[in-house]
């Protein structure tokens, strides 16, 4: 076979005589056959913000303790959510991808209800 035309990723086969096309081409004796090429695109994972919902029962030594334990805030940034929560109504711990952002709020309910607390730990799409 002899390269024919070659153009934006496709490449068009030719055969070197008439009637040569290749077996099962499917286009009765024209000789040609073409390749394409596909490119794949990744795309980025959709974000998930974790929200703490207030309650007039959980302290607030807890919300701490949970932002601390379950999102990595140091002292000041979880008493700045944990207060933004209690003002609010609903406060952001963190921005993350589906199986994260589930895994933590799991962990928080569960953690909660093993403390007997009803602190709501809900997940949204950004």
């Amino acid at each position: 076979m002899r390269i024919v035309k070659a153009d934006q990723g496709r490449v068009v086969f030719g055969a070197k005589g008439p009637g040569k096309s290749p077996p099962g081409d499917g286009d009765k004796g024209t000789g040609t056959s073409v390749i394409t090429r596909t490119t794949t695109q990744t795309k980025k994972p959709s974000l998930y913000r974790v929200l703490l919902l207030n309650d007039d029962y959980t302290p607030m030594e807890f919300v701490v303790d949970v932002l601390r334990r379950f999102f990595g805030k140091d002292p000041e940034e979880a008493t700045r959510i944990m207060l933004h929560v209690h003002n609010n109504g609903v406060g952001q711990c963190g921005i993350y991808t589906y199986e994260i952002a589930e895994t933590k709020v799991t962990q928080v309910m569960e953690f909660a209800r093993k403390h007997q607390h009803p602190l709501q730990c809900i997940m949204e799409k950004q």
